[in-house]
């Protein structure tokens, strides 16, 4: 199961979401047990009935930012920055639109009397781009830049998606695509779980663009991902480890939560609390030494999320799921529906 193409499924267009739903928590919810063959399907309001006393849920708390800039050059000529990741204070790496117009030394013109230069050019044809912002930039940022929507919503960014393409527990600026797992809770929702005595946890992880990188090559072998900053602090780790001895289980709220816990869980199965960057590519036949479960989304064709939660349940078991899901006309990617393999 080394090759991208063991990880191929058709899926009809018109099944890719492309608005989120008018309730987070109405989401349809294929529910995975790996100790049955049947799957059950559910809505996403009913999650804690699956969940027990004692278990602990690792929600992500990383927080989109308006990543996508439109500017123009001197000559009036369009362009787009979109964010990437921030290297010092106002110094970015970019990706740029049209890249083959901006060289070094290039000056982008924002609104606001906000410029930006273009001071190198650094791998794959990404930019690094000082701003001068005349004041603070995340605070212009938030006027001016537009929500990172995924390139298969076919559709320009509205008001409504700076606060539905961000979970509700939001809180660390730095990622330029959200967890989307985290999108269908609600506060309703969290209540139920602490009522019924779960554990919540929070970890930090700033989602990349590399969670939308196509895997270009056949050979799985030969792929390399993208870093992503993340932070795990004591307190946090902490609540896992002892839920963990306590006979609870470690419920993932995502494959950006996977991804974090994965790389700081030594080989006892403890969390060690720290900070750095993440680019651990889980795929079969990868043993999971942290999570026990997983809620998730649907994720694309060949993709390395599909990869890795196909490591957790088998790719078999994984792609009759995702067979009976298109059956079942569920609504696929960011904005649609979720999946839970316990």
């Amino acid at each position: 199961m080394d090759k991208r193409s063991d990880y191929l499924y058709n899926l009809p267009e018109n099944l890719i979401a492309q608005e989120p739903l008018t309730r987070r928590d109405s989401s349809r919810l294929l529910v995975l047990n790996r100790g049955s063959e049947l799957l059950k399907h559910d809505r996403f309001f009913n999650i804690a009935s699956y969940l027990r006393k004692g278990d602990v849920l690792v929600i992500n708390d990383t927080r989109v930012i308006p990543a996508r800039l439109i500017g123009k050059r001197s000559t009036g000529g369009k362009v787009e920055i979109f964010l990437l990741r921030e290297l010092e204070e106002l110094t970015w790496e970019c990706l740029v639109k049209p890249a083959k117009r901006l060289k070094r030394g290039q000056v982008v013109l924002f609104p606001g009397g906000v410029s930006a230069e273009i001071i190198e050019i650094a791998e794959e044809g990404r930019r690094i781009v000082h701003f001068n912002t005349g004041g603070k930039f995340h605070d212009w940022l938030e006027k001016n830049g537009q929500t990172p929507l995924p390139p298969y919503i076919k559709r320009q960014p509205v008001v409504d998606d700076m606060e539905r393409y961000q979970t509700i527990y939001a809180d660390h600026n730095g990622a330029v695509a959200a967890p989307t797992a985290g999108l269908h809770f609600a506060d309703s929702i969290f209540d139920e779980l602490k009522q019924k005595g779960i554990i919540i946890a929070r970890i930090t992880l700033h989602v990349g663009i590399g969670t939308f990188r196509p895997v270009s090559v056949e050979d799985l072998r030969n792929h390399v991902m993208d870093k992503e900053v993340f932070e795990v602090n004591t307190t946090e780790a902490g609540k896992i480890n002892e839920a963990k001895q306590s006979g609870g289980r470690i419920i993932a709220v995502g494959t950006t939560v996977v991804r974090t816990l994965e790389t700081v869980t030594n080989d006892e199965g403890k969390i060690i609390p720290q900070q750095g960057e993440a680019n651990l590519f889980i795929r079969p036949p990868y043993r999971y030494k942290a999570v026990d479960a997983l809620i998730t989304n649907f994720h694309l064709p060949g993709s390395t999320l599909l990869m890795l939660v196909s490591a957790l349940a088998g790719r078999d078991r994984i792609l009759e799921a995702y067979d009976e899901a298109v059956r079942e006309k569920y609504r696929f990617f960011s904005y649609g529906d979720a999946m839970l393999i316990l």
